[in-house]
C-alpha cells in the first residue's frame, strides 16, 4: 500500500531519472518534462554503473533536494552474470544516495517478485519469486530500503508496452511489429496464457503522481484484466489491416506462472482514484500510431 506524505500534488523541485535513456525511465522524464518538472535524466554515457567509480560521479550529479527514480537495469535478468551486474549496478545508486540523501527515492522493480499464485495478486502477496529476474528485483527493493534513508516507494509493473521498447520480447510489441511487416505471429502453444499488459504512458503516469505526493510504500502497477496472447495477437492484427496468420507452435516448457498472473488493483484505486489504466485495445492503437511517427 502506499501511503502520500503530501495532502497535495506538489511538483518536486528536480527528479533524477537514473536510466532515462531506456524504456521506462525516458517515458518517466517525458511525462515530468510535459508538467514543466525539471528533470535530469542520466543514463550510461552520463554514469556508468559498473564503473568502479560510479558512485562518486553519480553522487557529484545530486542535491538533497531532488527525487531519485531508479530505473536502470540489465533486464530481463537470465544468468548468474547479469545478477551480479544488476546488483553493482544497484549498489552504485545506493552508495551515491548515502553520500548525498534525497528527498524521495523511488525504484521501478517488477511484478516478478511475487511467488505464483492461483488467486489475485496484492501488495502483500507472498515476494518469493521463481526466477533470477525476479530474484534481482527483490534483491534491489531490500538494497534500497535498507542502504538509503530517504522516503522510498517501491513500484512493481506487470507486462509492459509501447512503441518505444527496445526489446521486442513475445508479446504485444513483438506481434505488432511482425504485423506490420505483414510476418506470421507464431504463438506459444497455442497463446492461450493469461496475462495483465500495461501500456508504458500509465506507468509514466503513476511513477509521476507518487512523485507528486512523495508517496511511500509499495504499489503494483496492473490494470486488473487479463488478456490472453491470442487476443493481443488477434487485436494487433485487426488494427494492421492486413492478412497476418496467427499460428500456434509446440511448448519447449510449462506455461510461465501457471498460465494465470491476475491482480487485485484495489490499492491503486484507493491511492489514486480518478486515474484510470488504458484499455489495451486502445493502447495497442496509440502504439502503432507513435511506432508510424
Amino acid at each position: 500500500m502506499l501511503v502520500h506524505q503530501l495532502e497535495s500534488a506538489i511538483s518536486p523541485k528536480r527528479v533524477v531519472v537514473m536510466g532515462a535513456g531506456g524504456f521506462v525511465g525516458g517515458a518517466v522524464a517525458a511525462r515530468l518534462a510535459r508538467e514543466g518538472v525539471p528533470v535530469l535524466g542520466l543514463g550510461r554515457a552520463e554514469v556508468d554503473l559498473l564503473a568502479a567509480d560510479a558512485s562518486l560521479r553519480l553522487a557529484s550529479l545530486l542535491r538533497p533536494e531532488d527525487a531519485f527514480v531508479a530505473v536502470s537495469a540489465r533486464a530481463p535478468c537470465k544468468n548468474a552474470d547479469m545478477l551480479v551486474e544488476n546488483m553493482i549496478m544497484a549498489r552504485a545508486m545506493v552508495s551515491a544516495l548515502a553520500q548525498v540523501p534525497a528527498a524521495h527515492v523511488v525504484n521501478i522493480s517488477s511484478d516478478a517478485v511475487y511467488a505464483d499464485s492461483p488467486g489475485r495478486l496484492t501488495e502483500s502477496s507472498c515476494a518469493s519469486p521463481g526466477s533470477l529476474h525476479g530474484a534481482m528485483h527483490l534483491a534491489r527493493e531490500v538494497l534500497f530500503a535498507s542502504e538509503q534513508k530517504a522516503p522510498l516507494a517501491l513500484l512493481r509493473p506487470s507486462l509492459l508496452y509501447g512503441a518505444a521498447d527496445p526489446h521486442n520480447g513475445y508479446g504485444p510489441n513483438r506481434f505488432r511489429r511482425q504485423a506490420a511487416r505483414g510476418e506470421d505471429i507464431v504463438l506459444f502453444g497455442e497463446g492461450e496464457e493469461r496475462r495483465d499488459h500495461v501500456y508504458i504512458d500509465d506507468v509514466a503516469e503513476i511513477v509521476a503522481r507518487v512523485l507528486f505526493r512523495r508517496s511511500t510504500g509499495v504499489l503494483n502497477i496492473a490494470t486488473g484484466e487479463v488478456h490472453s496472447f491470442r487476443a493481443i495477437a488477434e487485436t494487433v492484427v485487426k488494427l494492421a489491416g492486413k492478412p497476418v496468420a496467427i499460428k500456434g507452435s509446440p511448448r519447449s516448457g510449462p506455461m510461465p506462472h501457471g498460465g494465470y498472473r491476475p491482480f487485485d488493483i484495489a490499492a491503486c484505486r484507493a491511492a489514486f482514484p480518478d486515474f484510470r489504466y488504458t484499455p489495451v485495445d486502445r493502447g495497442l492503437a496509440l502504439a502503432q500510431t507513435m511506432e508510424k511517427l
